[in-house]
């Protein structure tokens, strides 16, 4: 069994995080669940959920509990979800800043060499926000900015998000039955 932690922040996109419990829910994966204050505030607005709605995550840990099991390498976890991440979460990973468990989480994630995925959320990026998704990559971070695509024609935001949180499970390793892949058209 996959143990995996999924981080939700204060971006708009909380239908994502939503929807890639589901989809995992049915998996071999056991889910260990951190939000930000921002982020508990943001699934409350687009969701009307708390945290404990998602009886997938095993257990929420607070955002400023710093001895959590995630902050250690220790604790062997195998991947890490930041779904959505804001610009300031990206910057605090990008840069190494532990300022609280979402960062040190990641910090662990990137020094342990296992995959972490942020799922950026902002438009239009600016200058700055493309220097930290450089620099998260070059540290190993998989940049996943929360871009629907549309050849599997969905029928509703649901769908939409279903599907890019199953392309951010494949990002981890999870296989997702059922997820429409691209198979090309004839031309």
């Amino acid at each position: 069994m996959k143990k995996i932690i999924l981080a939700i922040t204060g971006a708009s996109g909380s239908l994502y995080a939503v929807e890639f419990l589901r989809l995992v829910s049915g998996l071999e994966v056991e889910v260990h669940g951190i939000i930000s204050g921002a982020g508990e505030k943001v699934l409350g607005l687009e969701e009307k959920l708390a945290p404990w709605d998602l009886t997938t995550v095993r257990q929420w840990y607070a955002i400023d509990n710093l001895a959590a099991p995630m902050a250690s390498g220790s604790a062997r976890y195998d991947a890490m979800v930041v779904l959505p991440c804001t610009m300031g979460t990206l910057a605090a990973i990008a840069n190494g800043l532990s300022l609280n468990l979402i960062h040190r989480a990641a910090d662990v994630m990137l020094k342990e060499r296992k995959p972490l995925v942020l799922a950026v959320r902002e438009t239009p990026f600016n200058r700055t926000h493309l220097q930290n998704m450089l620099a998260a990559s070059d540290a190993g971070a998989i940049i996943c900015p929360a871009m629907p695509a549309f050849y599997h024609l969905p029928e509703n935001l649901r769908d939409m998000a279903r599907h890019f949180a199953g392309r951010v499970a494949a990002q981890i390793g999870l296989k997702v039955p059922g997820l429409k892949a691209w198979s090309g058209i004839d031309v």
